[in-house]
């Protein structure tokens, strides 16, 4: 007796729609958790109290910030505190270079607000070289 066999007409064929369910749900956590801004950043050197050689510079902006709260921009003072006039002034010195070197030196009983009113001025007009100053302890104050 012959027996016919049967013939498997099933077509084999993949499923691909998990992997793309799973791919489209790394995209969305990706494209979720991916930050596209790019946020200012500024380069502060902030030199140790230990004694760190002074560098000299050939074009710089010094601001010194006093006890008072009061700005001096390379010896020249400020009548006002507000950051509209530092803008101003800063901008006056600079002549559109953000390159050149911008010096915060300021009175230890200076207010915190007022130094950090400098360093904001000078983000926003995009200087990215900043140092604070610091004075070196004599020997015996140590």
């Amino acid at each position: 007796m012959k027996f016919q066999r049967r013939q498997m007409t099933d077509d084999i064929h993949i499923n691909l729609t998990p992997m793309i369910d799973c791919l489209l749900f790394i995209l969305i956590f990706l494209l979720l958790s991916t930050s596209f801004n790019q946020y200012s950043r500024m380069n502060l050197t902030l030199p140790d109290a230990q004694g760190v050689p002074s560098k000299q510079y050939e074009h710089k902006i010094e601001v010194v910030v006093d006890a008072k709260g009061q700005y001096t921009l390379n010896g020249q003072s400020l009548n006002s505190q507000h950051s509209q006039d530092l803008s101003h002034a800063i901008q006056h010195i600079a002549n559109q270079r953000r390159d050149l070197m911008l010096i915060i030196a300021a009175d230890a009983k200076a207010s915190h607000q007022d130094v950090i009113r400098v360093m904001d001025v000078a983000g926003q007009l995009g200087f990215v070289n900043i140092n604070i100053s610091t004075k070196v302890p004599a020997r015996g104050d140590e």
